[in-house]
């Protein structure tokens, strides 16, 4: 199956996005810690996934034909 020109890079581009948010919330899981996640912990892991939203939505418009 052959790929359209530049959807690689499209796929790259999307993957590399998702893989910085799993790495940032096992960042998150791991640095917060202390026999649970605690409030701390929760709001960091709350603020990761709103700014991955807002960073997917950018990437969406930044790829957008």
């Amino acid at each position: 199956m052959e790929l359209e020109e530049g959807m690689a890079r499209k796929i790259a581009i999307s993957v590399g996005a998702v893989a910085v948010f799993v790495a940032l919330v096992v960042g998150i899981g791991t640095g917060f810690n202390d026999g649970g996640l605690g409030p701390a912990g929760g709001l960091a892991l709350v603020a990761s996934i709103a700014a991955f939203i807002l960073v997917m939505a950018g990437v969406g418009l930044f790829l957008a034909d």
